[in-house]
């Protein structure tokens, strides 16, 4: 298969899940926070543009409060995203920081980009910080978002939401970094005859089927929810990379046209 059209990338979206930010302990991985840092510090300096979409509220929440699970309600829930997203911003700033580079906290309520005006003024401030050499780290505002029928401001998840951005920013590639090394046939934890599909150029009812629903009991995304954002990149005519994030500078092989990972894209690329 041919990534050739990965190499002229130029602005790129990097979406991080909870399940690469949090231990399986509950405790924060400073260690690949500060890869995540080193890394798009270094595609920065390489001329790339580049945005951060970071899951993880929830979960460094859970981590600050000494709790092991997510709780019930959601008032609960919104505090402990308020909490952990304050520790989390300050985690990110602190490593960014050691890079002598620059970053930014923009929180996001569907609505926001749902309505003209407080859309654009979105755009705009992803670009005014993008030419002032800032990479924005974007998260869902989860401590006021809600899902009501007369009142829809949650994105789902963030894959949706990195998906969004890419969109809104015109990014020539969403990379989203997750707990497993792509989009398979079946689920390779309990099908050892599960195949890792290198490239996908649309999404049919098959995939839909073969995709499960569940994500970590950190995080909300799962792989139905990631073809689902498939989705939104092919109808921007644009192009994504599902992979293993445990080691974020897999970042770079990706950018130099290896084949790693799920490569979505259309026919056209």
């Amino acid at each position: 298969m041919c990534r050739q059209s990965i190499k002229s990338v130029k602005r790129l979206v990097i979406k991080v899940g909870t399940s690469s930010l949090i231990l399986p302990n509950g405790k924060i991985n400073l260690r690949a926070i500060d890869q995540i840092a080193f890394t798009l510090t270094t595609l920065k300096n390489e001329g790339y543009e580049v945005i951060l979409v970071s899951s993880g509220a929830i979960g460094a929440g859970l981590h600050q409060l000494g709790l092991d699970k997510r709780p019930t309600t959601i008032s609960k829930q919104q505090a402990v995203a308020a909490i952990g997203q304050s520790e989390l911003i300050k985690i990110y700033s602190q490593r960014f920081q050691s890079y002598n580079q620059a970053a930014a906290q923009v929180l996001l309520t569907r609505d926001v980009v749902d309505y003209p005006e407080s859309r654009r003024n979105v755009i705009n401030t992803i670009q005014e910080l993008l030419e002032m050499k800032v990479i924005p780290i974007i998260n869902e505002n989860d401590s006021v978002a809600v899902d009501e029928l007369d009142h829809l401001t949650k994105f789902g998840d963030n894959d949706q939401l990195s998906a969004i951005v890419a969109q809104l920013s015109e990014a020539d590639l969403l990379i989203m970094l997750s707990d497993i090394d792509g989009f398979y046939s079946a689920n390779p934890m309990t099908n050892k005859e599960a195949k890792l599909f290198e490239r996908i150029t649309e999404i049919t009812p098959e995939l839909e089927s073969a995709a499960g629903d569940e994500g970590s009991r950190f995080g909300t995304g799962g792989m139905s929810s990631k073809l689902k954002a498939a989705k939104r990149v092919f109808n921007n005519d644009s192009q994504m990379i599902l992979a293993n994030g445990r080691d974020p500078q897999i970042i770079f092989d990706i950018l130099e046209g290896k084949t790693i990972g799920t490569h979505f894209a259309s026919e056209t690329y």
